[in-house]
């Protein structure tokens, strides 16, 4: 059932771990990893996987792990009480890095004692062999993007069957997921849910929509970083988009992202899980249109994630450079540095409005907190 999307199982695991351990790529990426050690030994340990435990024990957590300690100043995290390890949960959460938001949860989940979840994986994102094997070993599952499908009938039609599969993993295979709020990363800052995930999900399950919606045990997730993954990157892009010119992207230009997500420096990364959506949570809701149904449900979940996305100095030095002023929320060295960042921008056309979106990516999340919309 659901074979063409969904992750691999305990069987399919040793042919995959020789696959890697076999693949061009994988020695840069092991000597990236875990500098200084025996490439053979990275090797003769993926082989000894004969499951999906132990491939995320023993490669994936040393390799988030390392990712954290190479390039961050820690990670953070509350709310896990609100989480039992007897439930699965569908979180849903604001996405910033193609690959760290999930990734770094699964180190999370596992230092708490909790089971790790399944991932959604774009299709888009599939782009070689080695990405496949990694991804579909740590519980990745296959999701279409309007890119990857011949027409919108089919792109609705992959819905559905997305829906379905959902709704089994959590009812049946007793296992969470991890998907974004929307399709792709936020690029602008500002972390909105797509009403169309929440129709998404409704299209399995109970005609009841509260039911089908609150027995999937939704979970707001905010995911916050110091130094937004990208940055430049996404300010580069949305430059263009801004100026009205088709935007296509370059060949690997998704590898790219991947690989600058993964290496940048990102500083201080906190994550905030929420209280499970209950009946009780969704019943005021009861009688709405299904438009404002969804509106409804997609604003319970902002209101979660905006409220407690954590500030950082960098976001209110944005906000005040925006504004031409200067406030006690951060030290004169911590501007100097975020200026020193901003000045990457120059050697690129358009400045001016490229450095605009820049700081609007920074800014964003202080001035959707200070929304009332988004106030818990």
């Amino acid at each position: 059932m659901f074979d063409d999307i969904r992750p691999y199982t305990d069987a399919e695991i040793p042919a995959a771990m020789h696959r890697i351990a076999e693949d061009p790529y994988f020695v840069p990426v092991c000597s990236f990893l875990f500098p200084g050690e025996d490439l053979r030994k990275n090797a003769d340990i993926l082989k000894s996987c004969q499951s999906v435990y132990d491939f995320q024990t023993k490669f994936m957590y040393p390799a988030v792990t390392s990712i954290i300690k190479k390039t961050t100043n820690g990670v953070t995290i509350d709310g896990l009480e609100h989480l039992s390890a007897d439930k699965s949960y569908l979180f849903i959460s604001n996405h910033r890095d193609i690959v760290l938001d999930a990734a770094i949860l699964q180190i999370l989940l596992a230092d708490a004692n909790l089971p790790t979840s399944e991932i959604t994986f774009g299709a888009n994102l599939m782009i070689s062999p080695f990405i496949v094997d990694i991804g579909k070993s740590n519980k990745m599952f296959r999701v279409e993007r309007p890119t990857t499908v011949a027409s919108g009938r089919e792109l609705l039609q992959k819905s559905a069957y997305l829906s379905s599969y959902i709704r089994h993993t959590i009812k049946n295979k007793h296992e969470s997921i991890w998907i974004a709020q929307r399709n792709g990363r936020t690029k602008d800052g500002n972390d909105q849910t797509d009403r169309g995930i929440i129709t998404m999900l409704c299209q399995s399950g109970h005609e009841s929509r509260i039911e089908s919606l609150a027995e999937l045990n939704i979970v707001p997730l905010s995911i916050s970083y110091e130094w937004e993954p990208c940055d430049i990157l996404k300010s580069l892009e949305m430059s263009k988009r801004s100026a009205y010119e088709p935007y296509i992207k370059r060949p690997g230009e998704d590898l790219q992202s991947i690989l600058t997500g993964i290496t940048q420096q990102k500083g201080r990364i906190h994550f905030s899980v929420g209280r499970c959506i209950t009946v009780d949570d969704l019943s005021g809701l009861n009688g709405l249109s299904k438009g404002d149904f969804t509106r409804a449900v997609a604003n319970m979940i902002d209101r979660w994630i905006l409220s407690t996305y954590k500030l950082f100095p960098n976001n209110y030095i944005a906000y005040d450079l925006l504004n031409d002023q200067v406030s006690d929320n951060y030290t004169e060295a911590e501007r100097q540095s975020f200026l020193k960042h901003l000045s990457l921008l120059e050697k690129y056309p358009d400045y001016d409005a490229t450095r605009e979106i820049l700081l609007k990516i920074y800014a964003s999340p202080l001035i959707n907190r200070a929304n009332s919309i988004y106030n818990l």
